[in-house]
């Protein structure tokens, strides 16, 4: 029979063991648990949790109680659907934890139906019940356009625009505007496509291009406004304007003849800034010398008219002797400005002589008085009446002497 036979009355032959089995019998030697008192072990302690208890069994295999298996089976079949009740609780509401960065903003739906908006942080909100969506409000976000337009002067026109917005409304970002990207294109290209068919070519292509920028910028905005969607610009660029490729020569030739014009006018611009100072000054300089000569006869004008005044009230108090000095300087005058020739006939009196002909014949002559005449026509005029007075006074003498 073997050593673990059922109903081998204790047969103490274990070959783990010298005494009785499982520890049983008198034996002092302890040897390794048998499999089916572990597994007897652990059912009794899963019991135990499940608020099971092991009855002891008698001898014929009945239980000691009357009656009270039913009641315990009822009570174990409660106990584990309520321990994964709770433990689904627990899962459920720790998965309701969520953190919120700094850059972003928690849109909260409860059943789909906008509740509140959170801040930066951690916060709970019960799953399944509560959808949460993160909207991130400091990114910058950039969008381009580039197309083909008419313009107001009926040309064509190919425009690249960029643009820089951020959310400015978590709540309308998410729940106005299905597509806020695609809505803000549409919008975009619709603000665009205004501004270039009211503006004229030329402006577009030179100078107009910042004009542009701001008037999509104004409208763009008045359309996110409109729309609830809740973004905001912040700068509009017009990153290139040109003419189609067919006819981009001929406006590179157009380009290059408006510079050279713009260059002549600069020329001109520069020539006229050095010019006119000069001009400036000296009409300056001529209007002062005009008004000191218009004060200098004024001036003149007035004391010959005190001086005549003067002399008009000392020739009623003595008309002869006024006469007299008027005559005196007068003669003074005119003898002053004259070529005057001393004659001396041998005598001791000394004579003057004032040759009027001759300088009447040169001013007749249409010479200057820087052409008068110089000191040897003095001499000869001076020498010919010297010879005719003395001719008079040697006919005199005879005269006398008969």
């Amino acid at each position: 029979m073997a050593w673990n036979e059922p109903g081998g009355n204790n047969n103490q032959q274990d070959p783990w063991s010298g005494g009785g089995r499982g520890g049983g019998g008198g034996g002092n030697n302890q040897g390794p648990p048998d499999l089916d008192e572990l597994l007897r072990k652990l059912k009794n302690r899963l019991n135990g949790l499940l608020g099971q208890q092991q009855r002891p069994q008698r001898a014929n295999g009945n239980d000691g109680g009357n009656g009270n298996g039913n009641g315990e089976k009822r009570r174990n079949t409660l106990v584990l659907p309520l321990i994964v009740i709770v433990v689904a609780l627990v899962v459920w509401a720790g998965s309701g934890f969520y953190l919120v960065d700094q850059s972003q903003r928690g849109v909260v739906l409860r059943f789909g139906k906008y509740l509140n908006t959170v801040g930066p942080g951690l916060h709970w909100n019960p799953p399944l019940v509560d959808n949460v969506h993160r909207v991130n409000v400091t990114q910058v976000r950039s969008l381009s356009q580039t197309d083909s337009m008419l313009t107001k002067d009926e040309n064509i026109v190919k425009v690249q625009l960029s643009s820089q917005y951020l959310v400015s409304d978590p709540r309308d970002y998410v729940l106005n505007v299905r597509s806020p990207e695609v809505s803000m294109q549409n919008a975009m290209d619709s603000a665009l496509r205004h501004v270039i068919g009211s503006t004229e070519m030329n402006d577009i292509l030179t100078s107009g291009r910042e004009l542009v920028a701001s008037q999509v910028t104004e409208r763009l905005q008045s359309y996110l406004d409109s729309y609830h969607i809740g973004l905001q610009l912040q700068t509009v660029n017009v990153e290139s304007t040109s003419p189609p490729d067919q006819v981009q020569d001929a406006f590179d030739d157009v380009i290059k003849a408006r510079e050279e014009r713009q260059r002549t006018i600069n020329q001109a611009m520069a020539y006229e800034n050095a010019v006119m100072p000069a001009a400036q000054g000296k009409a300056q300089r001529i209007k002062e010398e005009a008004q000191g000569y218009k004060e200098s006869v004024v001036a003149q004008a007035q004391g010959d008219a005190n001086r005549f005044t003067s002399l008009a009230r000392e020739y009623e108090k003595a008309p002869e002797v006024t006469r007299e000095r008027l005559y005196l300087e007068t003669v003074s005058d005119v003898l002053s400005h004259t070529r005057k020739a001393l004659v001396d006939p041998g005598s001791n009196n000394n004579v003057t002589v004032l040759p009027l002909g001759q300088l009447q014949s040169a001013n007749s002559s249409g010479s200057s008085s820087s052409q008068s005449m110089n000191d040897q026509q003095v001499d000869q005029l001076s020498q010919r009446i010297a010879e005719q007075i003395a001719t008079q006074s040697r006919q005199k003498s005879l005269r006398e002497g008969r």
